[in-house]
């Protein structure tokens, strides 16, 4: 079960009054959770109603969280607010729980505000998710009115968990953290038998065996007890040094008892692509373990190393998407005081390339996947004599739901961003003033467009009202082509991009009029130029540093001073030629956050 309020936790006891008024957002401990009002790491605190076991699980905004999160649950409250009516997240969540099998109970939060509509947003979750408006439950989480409708549903609507404590134990792995002193903390769904302290139990994956010395419940902290039974949801300690052994998804069971193991999760698929670098390069060392520690409680990252001619060492990083690039990037900041640098973020590509000379992630056939700019072919290496549009890019159904008045400014939007397979429909209920109902947008997106700024015009161009939404729509034929970048005809691999042909003179231009305000001026003229195969599209030049030459004289013919004129020209000259510019950590930092 999903459980999103923390006076459900006071009703059933889990904290007291005196701790939900020192401490509002009992769950959301990270400083990025604070700040941004999301939830990035689920957890698992048990709460008992009337003594029957309630165990809701707090939901993410992260598609492989929220699955791990909904397997060790029998139901789930989708929870909408009443003042802003269903959200695209809200759709693609719902779908989630669904084809999982869950009981969904309905739940209309925020009742208590000036703006709420409680009836109008009911009619939107009837049309949208075909829920009977009198099923919904109305609640304000602010004054605590309707919450315990909430936990009474809970115990009516949702069936019990069915497994048998006399069967053999079966025990399914779904999340994992590390402990500098106990090792791999696992927290387990108990689906059968009885799991106690001392027993000695096996993976099915990787078939090592481990004695368990500690487990417990979350009551939200960390409380320790002589077993877990069916249904069950607990912490589990069993001297696991390694955190690669703690697989999502595994079944464990006991030694010399084996089962059949559980489906488990499909492995997370990375989106988004970026690299990290220190601002400091001499700090690598200490980047890499941070990154290695924080990826330990978000297995969904995926973490190689790379080298930079312009950065030096760093790690390419996979996301499943920008949001969750940029609260690993802040939790970095906040968790481990790292300072860095983000390259610009990209998709993985997909080509029949002649030469594989690049770094790729794996090879399909022919067919072979590209994520770092820096390693995409130029033209002469491609399958298909050279031509880019043998290039395939991933694409995405995107989900937008916008007041009516906005419609016309995202359709622009869209358009603009090489959107395709645009419909539309109501999803408010008929009979309100025209204009002011909502409108429900889906479109196929190449997911490189909505990877940069697009979230931020959604935004901007919707007054803020609009939500959005997508998921993997797999790939399609586009034509891409490799930028570079060059100052004093050298390029610079750090900045190179993948871009469509149809925008690559105004990114082009775009990064050419950024990188003229970042580079410090030299004591020769710098050409700063953008590339696309051997073509300059885009050029500024950036006059030198002139000494005075001429100062020091006084009097005498002007031939004097033209003659020194012309010395230092020659040598300004004679500079450009050898003179090699180096772009200080700082000066990307400036171009790359921006």
């Amino acid at each position: 079960m999903l459980c999103t309020q923390a006076d459900g936790m006071k009703l059933t006891g889990t904290i007291t009054k005196q701790e939900k008024g020192l401490n509002q957002q009992v769950l959301d401990k990270l400083k990025v959770e604070r700040e941004r009002g999301i939830t990035v790491a689920q957890h698992v605190p048990r709460q008992e109603w009337r003594q029957v076991p309630a165990k809701p699980n707090r939901h993410t905004d992260f598609s492989w969280e929220v699955a791990r999160s909904l397997a060790a649950c029998q139901g789930a409250l989708l929870l909408v607010d009443a003042s802003q009516g269903v959200q695209a997240q809200s759709i693609s969540v719902f779908h989630v729980a669904k084809e999982k099998g869950l009981t969904i109970i309905p739940v209309l939060n925020k009742i208590d505000l000036p703006a709420a509509q409680p009836e109008v947003v009911a009619q939107q979750m009837q049309s949208t998710f075909g829920i009977d408006p009198a099923d919904v439950i109305k609640v304000s989480a602010k004054t605590g009115k309707g919450v315990e409708q909430v936990l009474h549903a809970i115990i009516e609507r949702i069936p019990p968990p069915v497994g048998n404590p006399a069967d053999p134990l079966k025990a399914f792995l779904f999340d994992s953290s590390y402990d500098r002193y106990r090792g791999v903390i696992s927290l387990m769904s108990i689906q059968s038998g009885i799991l106690r302290k001392g027993d000695k139990i096996a993976s099915c994956f990787t078939r090592k065996k481990y004695e368990v010395t500690e487990l417990g419940i979350m009551h939200p902290e960390e409380v320790p007890t002589d077993c877990l039974r069916p249904g069950q949801v607990g912490f589990v300690a069993c001297s696991m040094k390694e955190s690669s052994e703690a697989h999502i998804g595994d079944t464990f069971h006991r030694v010399g008892h084996p089962v059949e193991p559980m489906p488990g999760f499909k492995p997370a698929k990375a989106m988004v692509y970026a690299g990290v670098y220190p601002v400091d390069s001499s700090d690598f060392l200490k980047l890499e373990e941070s990154i290695k520690r924080l990826s330990l409680t978000d297995r969904s990252v995926e973490v190689t190393r790379e080298t930079s001619s312009a950065l030096g060492q760093g790690c390419r990083l996979g996301f499943l998407g920008t949001l969750h690039m940029d609260v690993f990037r802040q939790r970095l900041e906040d968790e481990y005081n790292a300072d860095v640098i983000i390259t610009a973020p990209t998709v993985p590509y997909k080509g029949a390339f002649l030469s594989h000379a690049c770094v790729l992630l794996h090879r399909d056939g022919k067919t072979s996947i590209v994520s770092n700019p820096t390693d995409f072919p130029e033209p002469a290496d491609f399958a298909s004599g050279g031509r880019a549009k043998a290039v395939q890019e991933p694409i995405v159904k995107a989900s937008i739901i916008v007041p009516e008045k906005y419609f016309s400014a995202m359709m622009e939007l869209v358009f603009e961003h090489r959107g395709t397979d645009l419909d539309w429909q109501p999803l408010d209920v008929a009979g309100e003033a025209s204009g002011d109902g909502r409108v429900l947008m889906h479109a196929i997106l190449p997911l490189a467009e909505i990877v940069t700024d697009f979230f931020d015009k959604l935004k901007s161009r919707s007054s803020g009202f609009a939500s959005f939404d997508y998921e993997d729509a797999g790939y399609q034929t586009s034509d891409m082509r490799k930028m570079t970048f060059l100052l004093n005809g050298k390029p610079v691999d750090a900045l190179a991009l993948i871009v469509h042909a149809d925008k690559a003179e105004a990114i082009g231009r775009q990064w050419v009029e950024k990188l003229f305000k970042v580079i410090p001026r030299q004591l020769f003229e710098i050409p700063i130029q953008a590339a696309l195969g051997g073509k300059i599209i885009a050029r500024r030049t950036l006059s030198a540093l002139r000494a005075d030459v001429t100062a020091g004289l006084y009097g005498g013919h002007y031939e004097r001073k033209l003659k020194h004129l012309q010395n230092q020209k020659e040598s300004k000259r004679k500079m450009k030629r050898v003179g090699r510019v180096d772009l200080p950590q700082e000066a990307f930092f400036d171009l790359l956050s921006k």
